[in-house]
């Protein structure tokens, strides 16, 4: 038995397998093995060369964007009446502490308030200090709840689950809610006929944000227009361009406003029309804000001029909005200007809403590249050695003489005098059957 698994070890170690060729004289194995050799070579041309274009080096974007925002809006606000803002602001990637603080650095931006009315708080001087919220992005406001005129005292919390109470055991001094408006002093008091709370140290009177205006205070911001200086590095290729083409010169910049026919490249942007492309109401969102994208895309084939290698504008809204699941819907945040006359401090407290824009830049650029096509062209190519063994499968499985292929395409030969013959016999009839 050792013997037997020994020489059959060894049999199996040192054969040698070559291929045989048989000629068949079938028309529905010929019309299989073509019409296989046609789809490869038809997945080669069309797709791999046509479609991925597997003949080209491809790189990525390097990309820089600077805005600058610039418009007018009017309100009309019970307590301060009319009021003018007029923005003018220029917004980079990396913003410096003086671009986000400006009243620290003794800088002022450039805003025009016109008051008429006996409150003349300038509150709406730094309205526009946020607009540098990160790269590439810019935040306009279009309405906010105002809160004028907040001190630093006593006074009771606004009810809710946590606040409560019908004697001061219910209250701990010094216990501060994170959803609460300050520090518990540990008094029960009332806030109104019918209901006590707890009363706390902090900013009185509290801010009712149960409603925002509506219509928003500054929805005729969708007037105002944005300057996006965009320019892009293809530094593999040597390619760098902007999105102020060469045609463009200072004149056509004063007149033109971007229109996805018209004026397809102007790099000036009306906020209304870019959320009227995303398919949103300027100023409904404008109630509550939300987040927009601006999306350039520089996907270019370098083969051909580079003139026509130019940005292609698309807008789309960012943030959610589902009408299912309208939980803390648009985008909002709080900010608050302080007061001291000398001997009391005051504050109004802001909250604001408006519309995010970001700008997100991103393509590819493609060129002839001879490396790539070999390599591709010959992995392609590859799959032309599949014609032969779906063919063979055909063969051995669909047909009627499947039996006999299947001997005819094996044949063991052995190194002996008794089957000499049969290795001339098939020397004689190669290529035949």
């Amino acid at each position: 038995m050792t013997a037997g698994c020994w020489n059959s070890f060894l049999h199996c170690f040192f054969d040698y397998e070559t291929p045989r060729t048989i000629v068949i004289y079938s028309k529905r194995v010929g019309a299989i093995f073509r019409l296989t050799q046609f789809l490869i070579i038809a997945y080669v041309i069309g797709y791999v060369c046509l479609v991925q274009k597997g003949y080209q080096e491809t790189e990525a974007v390097v990309s820089s964007v600077t805005t600058k925002l610039k418009g007018y809006a009017a309100s009309n606000v019970s307590a301060l009446g009319l009021h003018v803002v007029s923005v003018w602001r220029v917004m980079g990637l990396s913003p410096k502490p003086s671009m986000l603080f400006p009243h620290r650095y003794g800088l002022m931006p450039r805003l025009a308030l016109i008051f008429t009315g006996s409150l003349l708080e300038c509150f709406l001087l730094f309205l526009h200090c946020f607009c540098c919220k990160g790269d590439g992005s810019f935040f306009v406001l279009t309405n906010m709840i105002i809160t004028p005129g907040q001190t630093q005292q006593a006074c009771p919390e606004v009810p809710s689950p946590s606040s409560h109470c019908q004697s001061d055991e219910d209250c701990f001094e010094g216990l501060s809610d994170v959803r609460g408006n300050g520090i518990q002093t540990g008094l029960c008091v009332n806030y109104s006929d019918t209901v006590k709370t707890c009363q706390v140290t902090a900013w009185w009177p509290h801010e009712d944000d149960s409603s925002v205006p509506t219509p928003a205070l500054l929805e005729k911001a969708e007037n105002f227009t944005v300057l996006i200086k965009n320019s892009v590095r293809y530094s593999r290729f040597r390619f760098n361009k902007r999105n102020i083409l060469a045609h463009i010169n200072s004149s056509y910049l004063k007149t033109c406003i971007y229109h996805s026919s018209t004026d397809p490249n102007c790099p000036i942007f009306r906020l209304g029309d870019m959320v009227r492309d995303a398919g949103e109401d300027f100023r409904t969102m404008a109630e509550r804000g939300g987040i927009m994208g601006i999306l350039i895309d520089w996907s270019c084939d370098l083969d051909w001029p580079w003139k026509y290698c130019v940005p292609k504008y698309t807008f789309v809204r960012m943030d959610n909005k589902n009408s299912t699941n309208n939980v803390a819907p648009g985008y909002n945040f709080r900010y608050a200007k302080y007061f001291n006359n000398g001997s009391k401090e005051t504050r109004t407290l802001i909250k604001a809403y408006g519309i995010r824009f970001d700008v997100i830049v991103f393509g590819t650029a493609s060129k002839f590249s001879i490396l790539m096509t070999v390599v591709n062209l010959g992995a392609a190519l590859s799959f032309l050695s599949l014609v032969g063994a779906v063919c063979d499968w055909f063969l051995v499985t669909c047909t009627e003489k499947r039996n006999y292929y299947s001997q005819q395409k094996t044949t063991c030969l052995y190194n002996n005098e008794e089957t000499a013959g049969e290795s001339i016999a098939i020397g004689k009839t190669y290529g035949t059957s």
